[in-house]
């Protein structure tokens, strides 16, 4: 069977094997930034990334639980690796582009397709929702949206 993957699926797949991550045991926000040599901290505001120069920095809620921060992470990564600009510089309309991107981003990277055809090939039963939301630690309703998200993309090819 041929696998289909979409720009972003793509895209993930070769940066998280480009830094050696390969199943969902190593999905860890700290590794990622670590390999990506990108920063991260963790502050009482709202999670959002910052730019001083060409380096990307990571702000993450620190009150947030472990699964909300690694969603807002990815959701952040997104801005790093993707995009430029100061958005409260730009038009209404490109930074909901920005944030529809980031948004789209944050639910395959953090539950990769290229992960979960994996699964579904070993397991198809590994597809619930709570096998999910355990293994790639994120929360109930992202894992139902996320997996909503794979089986209707399945279903175009």
């Amino acid at each position: 069977m041929v696998t289909y993957f979409t720009h972003t699926e793509e895209y993930i797949k070769t940066l998280y094997n480009h830094i050696g991550i390969f199943t969902p045991q190593e999905l860890n926000f700290h590794t990622i930034a670590e390999r990506l040599r990108i920063n991260t901290f963790f502050w009482s505001e709202s999670s959002q990334a910052l730019f001083t120069g060409n380096t990307g920095l990571l702000f993450l809620n620190e009150s947030l639980t472990p699964q909300q921060q690694w969603q807002d992470f990815c959701h952040e990564l997104c801005h790093v690796l993707l995009h430029t600009g100061h958005q409260g510089r730009m038009s209404p309309l490109f930074r909901e582009y920005q944030e529809n991107k980031a948004n789209n981003f944050m639910y395959h990277a953090c539950i990769p397709s290229f992960m979960l055809d994996e699964l579904e090939q070993s397991d198809s039963s590994a597809l619930t929702v709570h096998h999910v939301q355990q293994l790639f630690n994120v929360e109930y309703d992202f894992a139902v949206k996320r997996l909503e998200q794979y089986i209707s993309n399945k279903q175009l090819f």
